[in-house]
C-alpha cells in the first residue's frame, strides 16, 4: 500500500469490490477486464464480468458461445481445460438496456397503471434503446443493483469506450436537471388537466414555441412527448433518488477505475483526459494498464551489424532456410525494435511524470497474437498480477 492506495494492481483487485475498465478503442480494454476478472476468481474470488459492449471478444476470452443479459457462470470443467483452476467462481452477463430501464419503471411508478402506460409510450421505448447516455446511466443502475447483493466479491464492469465512458460520470446529474428543467414542466402543465395536449393553459411565449414546434413535427408527437413526460414525473422522486444512489456509488470506497491505454499519443490524451476528469469528481483512479508496449530488443543497448547477423544466424543452424539477404533484413529490424521502444517510453513520459507514484502503472507487452482463448488469457491475467514486465 502507498498511503492507503493499493501498490499494485493484484492489491487492487483483491480489495475492491468493483473495478470499472475504461479506455480508448482498440486499446485491449475488453480482454484487460476478463483478464482481471479471471485472475481475481484464480485466487477465490467470485467474480462478475459485466459488460456494455455486445462485441464477442469478452465472450470468445471467457470460453463462452455467446454472451447473454442473463448471468452465464463459465463452468469449472471448462476453465480447467484451458489449464485454469479456480478457487473461487467467474460469471458474465451482457447489460440489457431496455430490460434494466423497464424494471426501475415498474419499481417506481406510483400505480400498475402509469407504468403500462410509460412502457407503451412511443418514445420511452425510443429512449429507453437509443438515447445517448441512456445505455451507460443504466449500467450504473444495474451495477449498484449486483453490489446490493452478496453473490459476488468482485465485479467488473468492462465500459464502451472513453468517449461514451465519461456519460458515466454525467448521467446521473442530466438525468434529475432533466426532469427539473422547464421544457419538462411546459409539456407536464400542458398534458396533466384533461390528458390531451392543451396549449391554451401554457404562458404565450411556451405556447408559441410549441406549436411551432408542431407544424414541424406534428401533434401526435408532442402529444406522445407530453404523455411521456407526464408519466416519467410520477417516477420524478425515485428517479431522483436513484441517480443520487448511483452518483454516490461512484465515489464509494469499494469502487476503483482501471484506466486502459496504449503507447499511442491519441490513446494517452483520451486516457489522461479521463483520469483528469475523474480526479476533479473525486473518484478513484486505481490503477494505468498500458497494453501493447514496444519492449527493447535482445542487446538493445548495441548496434549490430551485418556480420553479427550473419553469425547469429550461423549459431542457429538458419544459414541454410534464409536467403542472403536475411542478415540486412535482421539489422533493419532490430534499430526498428529500438526506435519503436524508445519512442513508446517518450510518449509515456507524461503518464509517468502525472501520477508520480500515486497509483500503479501496468505496462504490458505488445504480443504476437490476440488473446482468444483461456491459455493466453491466463497468461495475461499473471502478468497482470505481477505488476507487468
Amino acid at each position: 500500500m502507498i498511503g492507503g492506495v493499493p501498490a499494485t494492481l493484484a492489491q487492487l483487485a483483491m480489495s475492491r469490490r468493483v473495478l470499472i475498465v475504461v479506455g480508448a478503442g482498440g486499446v485491449g480494454k475488453t480482454t484487460t477486464a476478463a483478464a482481471l476478472g479471471l485472475a481475481a476468481a484464480v485466487r477465490g474470488k467470485r467474480v462478475l464480468c459485466l459488460t456494455i459492449d455486445p462485441a464477442r471478444r469478452l465472450a470468445e476470452a471467457l470460453g463462452l458461445e455467446r454472451m447473454s443479459s442473463e448471468e452465464r457462470v463459465v463452468a469449472p470443467a471448462r476453465l480447467a481445460q484451458g489449464g485454469v483452476a479456480v478457487g473461487g467462481s467467474l460469471t458474465a452477463m451482457m447489460l440489457d438496456t431496455k430490460r434494466t430501464f423497464d424494471q426501475l419503471v415498474e419499481k417506481h411508478s406510483s400505480t400498475p397503471e402509469h407504468a403500462r402506460r410509460l412502457l407503451n409510450n412511443r418514445l420511452y421505448q425510443y429512449v429507453s434503446t437509443s438515447l445517448a447516455g441512456t445505455q451507460e446511466y443504466m449500467a450504473m443502475e444495474k451495477l449498484v443493483a449486483v453490489m446490493r447483493e452478496a453473490r459476488f466479491d468482485l465485479i467488473v464492469l468492462d465500459t464502451p469506450p472513453t468517449a461514451n465512458a465519461l456519460d458515466f460520470l454525467d448521467a446521473p446529474e442530466r438525468l434529475i436537471d432533466a426532469l427539473d428543467s422547464a421544457a419538462t414542466g411546459w409539456f407536464i402543465q400542458a398534458f396533466e388537466s384533461t390528458g390531451k395536449m392543451s396549449l391554451n393553459l401554457l404562458a404565450r411565449s411556451a405556447a408559441l414555441v410549441l406549436r411551432g414546434l408542431g407544424r414541424i413535427t406534428g401533434g401526435g408527437f408532442l402529444e406522445a412527448m407530453a404523455e411521456f413526460l407526464t408519466e416519467l414525473n410520477d417516477l420524478f422522486g425515485g428517479f431522483k433518488q436513484r441517480a443520487r444512489t448511483v452518483e454516490g456509488a461512484l465515489r464509494s470506497p469499494e469502487v476503483a477505475f482501471v484506466l486502459v491505454t496504449s503507447p499511442a499519443p491519441m490513446s494517452l490524451r483520451e486516457v489522461l483526459y479521463f483520469s483528469d476528469r475523474l480526479e476533479r469528481a473525486n473518484m478513484d483512479r486505481g490503477a494505468f494498464v498500458v497494453n501493447r508496449l514496444h519492449l527493447p530488443p535482445p542487446g538493445a543497448g548495441t548496434s549490430p551489424t551485418e556480420a553479427d547477423a550473419v553469425q547469429a544466424i550461423s549459431e542457429r543452424g538458419l544459414q541454410l532456410r534464409l536467403d542472403a539477404e536475411a542478415p540486412s533484413r535482421l539489422v533493419r529490424a532490430h534499430a526498428d525494435a529500438r526506435r519503436l521502444a524508445a519512442l513508446d517510453m517518450v510518449h509515456l513520459r507524461t503518464l509517468h511524470e502525472l501520477t508520480k507514484d500515486k497509483m500503479p502503472i501496468v505496462h504490458v507487452p505488445e504480443f504476437a497474437g490476440s488473446v482468444q482463448d483461456l491459455d493466453a488469457l491466463r497468461g495475461l491475467a499473471d502478468l497482470l498480477m505481477r505488476g507487468g514486465v
